[in-house]
């Protein structure tokens, strides 16, 4: 029989249905050439003899055609929660971030250590959050963004202190942790996901997103090295020495600029 051929970008798991598309055109619509819905780049066709060879790249774009921007939020839209937390109970320990300790975990059960043998309350760390905005300018960037592209927040927080925080920015998609919480103490925490923001960014771009990200703290570095592009914002020094291949800004305006031409960069 004649052939029938495809050229697409989608993934290799794309091609059982397209498959079984082009099988259902070819029986119901012979005789016509046509392409698949949303794949300018997928197309098929058909005659009275059969069914067709099928021929189609298993390979992702090496352009993606749609953006995606991935941040951290604290330190880079909002203040860091454990600083205000260490300002209002004056007990210096709890100002260590992860701008200080690249172990997460070990971080989280040091905080943990501090809260119990302060007898600190989940009540009055949800109080601190309250009372915090977006930093400066914080709103403005994000809504400039989600303008032009969408917008996802990666971060080490946990959903009970996203919450209001999200309000604050208009209710962005985030993804981060759990707590665990027992008669108003936090005895523990649960992953999303181990090392959760690069996965993330390493999912998105198997889906074919070109995705750029920004962070200030060595938690976010291997999000920013499997991005296509990656930026340190508001980055202490400590870090900016450790990973001087990320461009660090300070500025909002900034950040915008080099994140859409990131986002449009072949």
């Amino acid at each position: 029989p004649g052939p029938a051929r495809y050229r697409s970008t989608l993934a290799p798991r794309s091609t059982t249905l397209l498959y079984y598309t082009r099988r259902i055109a070819s029986e119901f619509f012979p005789h016509t050439v046509g392409s698949v819905p949303g794949e300018p780049h997928v197309t098929f066709g058909s005659t009275p003899t059969g069914w067709q060879t099928i021929e189609m790249s298993e390979h992702h774009s090496t352009n993606p055609r749609q953006g995606l921007v991935c941040l951290d939020l604290e330190g880079v839209l909002v203040p860091e929660i454990w600083i205000a937390v260490a300002e209002r109970t004056g007990i210096a320990e709890l100002r260590r971030t992860t701008r200080d300790e690249p172990d997460y975990d070990k971080l989280m059960h040091f905080r943990i250590d501090i809260m119990e043998r302060e007898g600190l309350s989940m009540s009055l760390i949800q109080d601190v959050i309250s009372g915090l905005d977006p930093l400066p300018g914080a709103k403005e960037f994000v809504d400039r963004l989600r303008a032009r592209t969408q917008l996802i927040i990666l971060s080490d927080t946990f959903e009970q202190f996203a919450r209001p925080l999200m309000e604050h920015l208009g209710r962005p998609t985030i993804m981060c942790h759990r707590l665990i919480v027992e008669n108003d103490r936090i005895v523990g925490y649960e992953l999303r996901q181990p090392n959760q923001k690069q996965r993330a960014v390493e999912a998105f771009t198997s889906l074919n997103y070109r995705v750029v990200a920004a962070g200030d703290s060595y938690n976010d570095t291997t999000m920013l090295g499997a991005a296509h592009a990656g930026f340190l914002f508001h980055a202490p020094p400590n870090v900016i020495a450790e990973f001087p291949q990320y461009p660090a800004l300070d500025d909002y305006d900034a950040l915008f600029d080099q994140v859409m031409s990131a986002l449009e960069a072949n």
